[in-house]
């Protein structure tokens, strides 16, 4: 059997359709997944970090889809993490914050938060980012990972060499972040071009998360790009137009945004070609969010998608946003189906699209390095996502 820890999650797992009724193995490639960054990844730390949220924080009818009760998490169902997890055969990843024993964190733990940063509230600031209030970044999502790996029997009950061995089966997952860095200057209409100058160090801080996590024996790194934010309802709502040409003709999303994301995704994807030279044992594989979400806005019906540029739940607005109703507060809308929208609330997608993503990594061409050719497998997964069995191993 080939060694789990250096092969590629999607190879691992792109190897299930060689089986026409595939089973469970008893040993998962991976025992834990970590995972970091923001709202498109946050399980529910977000209720446990902001206490006197009250209760704002996608609140019901989020998580209506799948869970049927509010999560924590900013979508109608699952996310990204959750398929990926689902995939390898492990309990959904539980966030950081809801639980302190050994069988709460067998499975691994989520450190991202709704609104966090990658970059400092206090950087953000000194460079022209006119922030309302401080969020979580990802200096702080590490330090709790560290504080995490420090508490006894929690991780690695026996030695260091048990706690060696448990990082080198984990699979990380840091990001989706970097978004927020963006979309406070973005949508408050700062100039695109004052923007652009945050990307280098945006990605200069997912450079430094991924080296301090290899240097603390990380094996397996899966790094997500950015969404198309020029597909996303609320940046077309804000950035409206009477110009054709502000439009990308196939798909009808903002021409410039999509090409503010792209131009993040480059910046990163250089970056971790130098940290892959750096890092010769140590696999680290860029998941393209961005070309993967543009598969529902380019053919959306394939999907059974009717409409990719609408929120379900939210205002009146042309693409069902407003600027005065939000989501699960007030008098805001809610759609009939949501799998047939592209968006869940304006700035998330929903679960339909986060499935085609997780889809386009696991199954598809959406991750580089390119999928390694193997006719070894370490475990038989089923289809992704196939079952709507409650699979929460945790209390919320």
């Amino acid at each position: 059997m080939a060694s789990c820890a250096s092969m590629s999650v999607v190879a691992v797992v792109l190897l299930v359709l060689a089986a026409a009724q595939p089973a469970r193995a008893d040993r998962a490639c991976y025992t834990r997944v970590f995972s970091f960054g923001d709202s498109i990844t946050d399980t529910g730390n977000y209720r446990f970090v902001f206490t006197n949220d009250n209760g704002a924080h996608a609140p019901w009818p989020y998580g209506e889809t799948y869970f049927h009760k509010a999560t924590g998490r900013s979508s109608d169902g699952r996310l990204i993490v959750d398929f990926i997890a689902d995939a390898l055969g492990l309990p959904f990843v539980p966030p950081y914050w809801g639980g302190h024993s050994t069988e709460y964190f067998a499975g691994g733990a989520n450190f991202a938060v709704g609104g966090a940063t990658a970059l400092s509230p206090e950087f953000l600031r000194e460079n022209g980012v006119p922030l309302a209030t401080d969020s979580v970044h990802l200096d702080m999502e590490m330090d709790w990972f560290r504080d995490l790996l420090k508490q006894p029997n929690l991780l690695c009950p026996d030695d260091f060499t048990d706690c060696t061995n448990m990082m080198k089966k984990s699979l990380f997952l840091v990001g989706e972040i970097g978004g927020n860095d963006y979309n406070e200057p973005l949508l408050s209409e700062m100039p695109i071009e004052m923007v652009r100058n945050l990307t280098p160090s945006v990605v200069a801080k997912i450079s430094a998360t991924i080296t301090d996590l290899i240097g603390l024996g990380a094996k397996t790194l899966l790094v997500p790009g950015n969404l198309p934010i020029g597909c996303i309802p609320n940046y077309l709502m804000v950035f409206k137009s009477d110009k054709k040409e502000d439009y990308e003709s196939e798909t009808g999303c903002l021409r410039l945004m999509n090409e503010f994301s792209k131009y993040h995704n480059r910046f990163l994807l250089d970056e971790l070609e130098k940290l892959r030279n750096l890092h010769s044992g140590v696999s680290i594989i860029y998941a393209d969010y961005y070309g993967a979400a543009m598969e529902v806005y380019l053919s959306p019906k394939k999907f059974g998608i009717d409409f990719p540029l609408v929120a379900c739940c939210g205002g009146e607005g042309f693409y069902g946003v407003s600027a005065t109703v939000r989501c699960g507060n007030g008098e805001y809308m809610l759609c009939d189906d949501p799998r047939k929208y592209g968006s869940w609330d304006g700035l998330h997608p929903s679960e339909a699209v986060y499935k085609v993503i997780a889809n386009g990594l696991l199954r598809g061409s959406y991750t580089q390095p390119p999928i390694a050719n193997s006719t070894n497998s370490c475990l038989q997964l089923p289809e992704t996502g196939s079952s709507d069995e409650e699979k929460v191993l945790y209390d919320l």
